[in-house]
């Protein structure tokens, strides 16, 4: 399975485990720029939510969590602030990251403000 089609799987699968979970999917892939796009905007009762969703066929070349590097998150960060400008009515957001793991076994592992 190519990279891209695995990540995309791996957010559809986010996505379906997120509204199970209680929360509204407001956008999917919204991109701000070159360099920052999210993979997930949801509200959690009155919190917006930005979720980075990282996929993985197995762990032997890491965790899903640890392609989250420094970088990455600050370009996630440049995202929410341009976003929570554009849409001021949300008060209060966080950031979450999901990954999801297909092999040995399916798991798909949810932290909360990251």
């Amino acid at each position: 399975m190519p990279n891209v089609s695995l990540g995309k799987n791996g957010e559809e699968i986010a996505v379906k485990y997120l509204e199970k979970q209680g929360y509204k999917i407001l956008e999917t892939n919204k991109r701000f720029s070159k360099i920052c796009e999210i993979d997930i905007i949801a509200l959690d009762k009155n919190t917006l939510v930005f979720v980075e969703v990282k996929t993985r066929k197995t762990a032997v070349c890491g965790h899903p969590f640890e392609a989250i590097t420094k970088t990455k998150y600050s370009h996630i960060k440049q995202g929410v602030f341009l976003y929570m400008q554009e849409n001021k009515q949300y008060k209060k957001y966080r950031i979450d990251a999901i990954s999801v793991l297909i092999k040995p076994e399916f798991k798909i592992e949810h932290l909360k403000n990251i």
